[in-house]
């Protein structure tokens, strides 16, 4: 057996368990239902529920990057400038979020969606604001000099 030379000499913090029906109310957005397991300097994790037909309030995870695991029913995620970026997912899929991503869920599914989430960052884990930020303009037709009725 070979031994191990790069095992830390301090005792590691031991495992922990949070039971399901542990998890306590958290972090509260208009449309949608969090629940946090665990919450530490570096790392939060939890579910969400959103009922079939919800939309949730536009929010951002802050410094938080953030990795959504889809258990059951459908997940809508709208991001970029306008929310113009739609991205779904479904039993089984992942979906990930950007740590300042301005973003809003929905549930275009028949029934309650559910997923497992794990935030790794630090600071506020959510914060609601009032909309994306808007598209870019178009850009305006470029003016056209008049011209003379022989063209020039």
């Amino acid at each position: 057996m070979t031994e191990h030379t790069d095992l830390p000499t301090a005792a590691a913090e031991p495992c922990s368990h949070v039971a399901g029906d542990a998890l306590s109310p958290a972090d509260p957005t208009p449309g949608m239902s969090r629940q946090v397991a665990l919450h530490t300097e570096s790392m939060w994790s939890g579910t969400v529920d959103t009922e079939a037909g919800a939309v949730s309030g536009w929010h951002h995870h802050g410094d938080h990057d953030t990795t959504l695991y889809v258990v059951s029913g459908r997940m809508r995620l709208e991001s970029g400038p306008g929310g113009e970026v739609v991205v779904e997912a479904g039993p089984g899929d992942f979906l990930r979020v950007p740590a300042g991503a301005v973003h809003r869920e929905s549930n275009p599914g028949d029934g309650t969606s559910r997923a497992v989430i794990v935030r790794c960052g630090s600071g506020t884990p959510t914060v609601n604001v009032d909309g994306p930020a808007p598209a870019p303009a178009s850009a305006p037709a470029p003016a056209t000099a008049p011209t003379a009725p022989d063209g020039t």
